[in-house]
């Protein structure tokens, strides 16, 4: 097999084999775990996950604050006016974090925008 038949990440891991020593791997996988840990290295990297359920959560919340609002006015059950008391105020602080991510992300480029619609 000569090298036009492999592709780049073939090349790169038959380098990368070849060219570290046990003891350099293992100092390897000791600075990715610790990177791992690091969740400010993380979230400057752009965690994909975390980014993906704030904006799940906002919709979530919002849908219950509505329904708990309205069923809360309908029946006039001060245990549902209570729960959208308690609802309302964690929906606002969720939907303010989700815009400050968006404006945050916006300056440097569109595509963070982009990323959670």
């Amino acid at each position: 097999m000569d090298d036009s038949d492999m592709d780049d990440w073939e090349t790169w891991e038959m380098h990368d084999e070849a060219r570290l020593s046990p003891r350099e791997r293992l100092v390897l996988l000791q600075i990715e775990t610790g990177l791992r840990r690091d969740r400010r290295f993380a979230r400057r990297m752009g965690d994909g996950q975390r980014g993906r359920l704030l904006p799940a959560a906002v919709l979530l919340l919002s849908m219950a604050s509505a329904f708990v609002a309205a069923m809360g006015i309908r029946t006039s059950d001060p245990a549902l006016l209570c729960c959208f008391a308690f609802l309302w105020p964690l929906t606002l602080f969720q939907a303010f974090r989700l815009l400050c991510r968006l404006t945050r992300g916006g300056s440097r480029s569109g595509q963070r925008a982009r990323e959670w619609l």
